[in-house]
């Protein structure tokens, strides 16, 4: 049976969370930088404890007034201290409320930059293990996060969007192309279902890209957020695609 780990941003101030929780499986939850506070991160957590999804940090650019969706200049140590201390926050937080952190997502211009550049990669899995070795790092598929995470000997996770378009290089579209975010359900859930079965998506240019989907994004400040995560989730059951924690990932 074909399964995937259904993930969402959350805890970054868009008050969907609750709702969210009925139907993923993994929550990627804001740690101060780009957004969220320590009673955001609480509230979040909590949610995700009782509906038993896996909690995960999302650390970004200490950038709030650009929802950390700007490229810093910053060092690579720079990069491994911001990363280490968002995690750390949300693990104590987490611990603090009887939960286990699971996973690391960066947010926004910081996953973008960890995709092309093996610096950024390198710092943000330094981070994650200097926290904690046992946390699965999500990254872009077939991206330098995932090279980078195997050389390491770290847990990766080969995340695919639900709702954004791709590139013919199997990049993310920048949001300031037209067309980089999907808003309809319908080309949303063509979309999941192609990366989901058939191992591939096609980009903006017509182009049929082969990827790994271990885990599948929708972000949660979206407008349809809610929207799409209950079409997407009927869809996957619907087709026998079996929605479930990450946890049969291996170690690269």
């Amino acid at each position: 049976m074909l399964k995937i780990d259904f993930n969402a941003d959350v805890g970054e101030g868009a008050g969907n969370e609750e709702e969210l929780m009925k139907y993923i499986s993994s929550a990627n939850i804001a740690c101060g930088g780009h957004a969220g506070d320590e009673e955001m991160m609480k509230k979040t957590v909590a949610l995700a404890i009782v509906h038993d999804v896996c909690i995960g940090a999302h650390p970004g650019y200490a950038d709030k007034p650009n929802f950390g969706r700007k490229e810093m200049n910053l060092t690579s140590e720079q990069i491994v201290d911001l990363v280490a201390e968002q995690i750390y926050t949300l693990s104590k937080i987490t611990l603090g409320l009887g939960g286990k952190l699971s996973h690391v997502k960066p947010h926004g211009a910081l996953y973008n930059l960890a995709g092309r550049d093996s610096v950024a990669a390198d710092a943000i899995v330094r981070a994650v293990a200097l926290v904690n070795p046992e946390l699965i790092v999500f990254g872009l598929s077939g991206s330098l996060m995932a090279r980078e995470s195997a050389a390491a000997g770290l847990f990766f996770a080969n995340e695919v969007f639900a709702d954004r378009t791709y590139l013919d290089d199997g990049s993310l579209s920048p949001r300031s192309l037209p067309n980089a975010v999907i808003s309809d359900p319908e080309t949303c859930i063509k979309q999941v279902l192609q990366m989901v079965v058939q191992g591939s998506v096609t980009s903006l240019g017509g182009k049929t890209i082969h990827l790994e989907a271990d885990t599948l994004c929708l972000h949660g400040d979206g407008l349809q957020a809610t929207v799409l995560a209950t079409r997407i989730h009927a869809s996957l059951l619907a087709h026998g695609i079996c929605i479930d924690r990450p946890t049969w990932l291996h170690r690269g």
